[in-house]
């Protein structure tokens, strides 16, 4: 198994992230790691980096719009201590933050075969933590990567803002819309739907055993 920091598995990606390395030799510019708790009970998965969010600053979601949300969604659901992912020494309390593909991808749209390569490689080892007791999903392909990786039909868990699915061995899974502008600035996602999710994570990873 390759080393996540420099996997090249999807070639399309690594291009893609080398070329943004010689453009930015300053930013991140490689695979983005988990951030947060090891043994959080809340993992949160979102689609991929952005290109000058998490690509730029090598932490899931920090850096730009999308993770505005997350960071402060976090904080209002006390699991982060702070609303702002820049401040020193800022942490999350009881929950970790990855992506469904590791790598930035062009036009922030990975291929079929480049989600089931990061799944196999990676998110399948992130899902098999047994601490694990919530999935919040940030948008119907991190669901769909989740429903894919623990082998449950996609039919059986529709994807919807703010559905809970029960899956197995306890585990809950949340359905948020993803906080992109695109969601965001047009109001298919407001703030307090979006807040509610992580605010019912919190609680589910509370009070689930």
């Amino acid at each position: 198994m390759p080393d996540l920091h420099t996997c090249t598995a999807c070639p399309r990606l690594a291009a893609f992230v080398a070329e943004a390395r010689a453009a930015h030799p300053d930013w991140h510019a490689a695979p983005v790691a988990p951030w947060g708790d090891p043994r959080a009970p809340i993992l949160i998965l979102g689609l991929a980096p952005g290109y000058r969010g998490a690509n730029r600053t090598g932490r899931p979601f920090r850096g730009d719009r999308s993770g505005a949300w997350v960071y402060r969604a976090l904080y209002e659901a006390r699991l982060a201590d702070s609303p702002d992912p820049e401040a020193a020494g800022g942490c999350l309390l009881g929950a970790r933050i990855t992506n469904a593909v590791k790598c930035v991808p062009p036009e922030n749209k990975p291929t079929g075969h480049e989600i089931a390569t990061c799944r196999a490689l990676w998110l399948a080892g992130e899902l098999a933590d047994p601490a694990l007791r919530v999935l919040v999903a940030l948008g119907g392909v991190a669901h769909q990567a989740i429903l894919d990786t623990l082998g449950l039909r996609r039919a059986d868990h529709p994807f919807a803002h703010a559905a809970e699915h029960a899956l197995r061995d306890g585990l809950v899974l949340l359905d948020s819309y993803h906080p992109s502008p695109h969601n965001s600035s047009t109001g298919r996602l407001s703030w307090e739907a979006f807040r509610a999710v992580f605010g019912r994570a919190a609680a589910l990873g509370r009070t689930t055993p």
